[in-house]
């Protein structure tokens, strides 16, 4: 790497602790290795007394980039992403880790998480990343004309004589940002290695249709469309919230549930199988799990169990929500009570996860002392993953995403999906963002493929019914199945089917032919991108402006042209081909 562009070898580090420490800093000594692009980096308390910790400045320097110069960069949550420019680096998507889960931020820094892309307009695109996270969180703090690469440590405490080996780091330069992540990707893949998955999950999930209010009868009869329909094609029957009785109650079903096990078994005998949503980490107040059990929870500093809502956001429903402690030896066996049951009982393999955030959050003490969020949310789901057996799959939803790094076997990447335009157009961007994760870090989950409009009877406040309907064109269902295509992930419906249109059925039909290949882009404009399946390349290309537009796609050579959804022959073109997109439209031309 140029030394005159970003060279990181000749920055400042330093050590925080936390303001109530008085133990000599200079005692402290933090080792840099390098080799090549990657760095290991050591602190080692050559003091005579122990310390606390606040957060380890690995590397700070002026930032040598034009203030426009694009940035996008991670969030800590799954659902945070921000993009924009040096000097406004905004959010993607709805959640911040700052506002939303009020996560402490330095001042005066724009904060990303873990990793970030600057894209020079003028020169090779730079990548920097963490390529571990093991047991401390890893900040990116841009602002004041600065850049710092930080390692926040929850204040735990270095004794004397001890050393710690702190998480890896690289940073890569090149033209091709789709290289750049494949090669973070092979390194954070070394310290946590890639969870087997047989094949990729495909089903039906309930949420987005018949949201908490679902019903035994509602799985049922979705389930044997599926049967009827398609049962080589769509595998899991995902029960997406609303059977259990409380939060953290996750063996009691509620009142429109009767025997979970018994419709599970029913799934089973369709040639189908079960699939459970499950919060691991948290429980409301009136649950069984809490009442009883309170000292399994995350404390406060005078040892009573924290809910959630004084430190972060309280939760969507019956909150606020308390949250279990990874570390507690009880909790876990929980944890490996509730998906062992589960998987040897109910016979499920397919684990939603959700709320993961919770049990990775800021603020609290645990069982275990001396321990970091990110260690005890590893912890916790270490007796997830033993609970649920090797054969199953976990899917994380709500999480905390480098936590997660090897112990999720997939990760949806986007925020829910609606039937709204405006959302299909946000999660497509988060998408695509995160194309480069699939099958290189886990299986990416886009989110379930919605292709009919929905309505639904709601009573307003003055007690008379509401008609609520989605108003989304053909379209603009078109772009969004280009984008779960363009995933190569997970593909789950979450539409009804039993009033499925013929419309809706053949894209399904075309999507549940997956390639398991994530598109690579020409640009981070996110306009075109190519899918090399087998003998052919896929281009897709995708329009999320309010007007008409005529984007040019350079052709892998001169090939025949046929569109992806309708099999129709385009025609033989040479070299390039210019595409007309209606507003809110998308296209996947197949090259052969």
């Amino acid at each position: 790497m140029p030394e005159n562009l970003f060279h990181l070898k000749q920055s400042n580090s330093s050590v925080r602790l936390v303001e109530t420490e008085v133990a000599d800093p200079e005692r402290l000594e933090l080792q840099h290795h390098w080799n090549g692009d990657s760095c290991t980096s050591t602190l080692i308390n050559r003091g005579v007394t122990g310390c606390s910790i606040k957060e380890i400045v690995l590397f700070q320097r002026d930032l040598p980039f034009d203030p426009n110069t694009p940035v996008y960069g991670e969030g800590y949550s799954m659902l945070s992403q921000y993009a924009g420019t040096i000097d406004n680096v905004s959010l993607i998507a709805g959640y911040s880790d700052r506002d939303h889960y009020k996560i402490p931020q330095a001042e005066g820094f724009q904060t990303v998480y873990n990793l970030a892309l600057l894209s020079p307009l003028d020169a090779d695109a730079v990548l920097m990343a963490f390529t571990s996270c093991r047991r401390f969180n890893g900040e990116i703090r841009i602002g004041q004309g600065m850049i710092e690469i930080v390692l926040v440590t929850d204040g735990v405490r270095i004794e004397a004589g001890e050393s710690w080996e702190l998480e890896h780091f690289e940073i890569v330069q090149g033209p091709d940002h789709n290289e750049l992540f494949a090669q973070v990707a092979a390194s954070i893949r070394i310290h946590h290695p890639l969870l087997q998955v047989e094949k990729v999950p495909t089903g039906w999930c309930s949420w987005y249709w018949y949201g908490p209010e679902v019903t035994e009868a509602d799985v049922k009869a979705n389930m044997d469309v599926m049967s009827a329909e398609y049962l080589e094609q769509l595998r899991f029957v995902l029960i997406d919230d609303g059977y259990q009785a409380y939060m953290g109650d996750w063996l009691i079903p509620g009142p429109a549930f009767q025997d979970m096990k018994a419709l599970c078994r029913t799934i089973l005998d369709k040639g189908l199988e079960p699939a459970m949503w499950v919060a691991p980490f948290i429980a409301e107040q009136d649950s069984e799990l809490f009442r009883d059990h309170p000292d399994w929870f995350i404390k406060d500093a005078s040892g009573s169990p924290l809910a959630s809502d004084r430190v972060s956001f309280g939760g969507w429903r019956n909150g606020p929500w308390y949250m279990l402690d990874g570390t507690h030896p009880e909790a876990q066996n929980y944890l490996k009570h509730v998906f062992r049951t589960m998987r040897e009982e109910w016979g499920c393999r397919f684990f939603k996860l959700d709320a993961n955030m919770w049990g990775a959050l800021h603020g609290g003490t645990y069982f275990k002392t001396n321990t970091t969020r990110v260690e005890a949310y590893r912890e916790g789901m270490r007796a997830v993953l033993e609970g649920a057996g090797a054969d199953s799959f976990i899917l994380g939803c709500n999480a905390p995403m480098w936590p997660s790094l090897g112990v999720v076997h997939g990760m949806r990447i986007t925020d829910d999906i609606s039937y709204s335009w405006s959302t299909m157009k946000k999660n497509a961007k988060e998408n695509f963002w995160r194309n480069w994760q699939h099958n290189q870090l886990w299986v990416n989950d886009p989110d379930c493929i919605l292709l009919e409009n929905h309505s639904k009877d709601q009573i307003g406040p003055d007690g008379n019914l509401i008609r609520k309907e989605s108003q989304l064109t053909e379209d603009e269902f078109q772009f969004h199945a280009a984008q779960v295509y363009c995933s190569g992930g997970m593909v789950l419906s979450g539409d009804n089917l039993l009033t499925q249109s013929d419309r809706a059925r053949s894209t399904l039909q075309k999507l549940l032919q997956p390639t398991n290949i994530a598109a690579k882009f020409d640009h981070i404009s996110f306009k075109v991108g190519r899918v090399e399946a087998g003998d052919s390349t896929v281009v897709a290309v995708f329009n999320d402006l309010d007007e008409s537009a005529a984007i040019e796609v350079a052709l892998p050579q001169t090939c025949t042209i046929t569109d992806y959804w309708t099999d129709e022959e385009l025609g033989a073109f040479v070299d390039r081909i210019t595409i007309e997109l209606r507003p809110h439209h998308a296209r996947l031309l197949v090259c052969s």
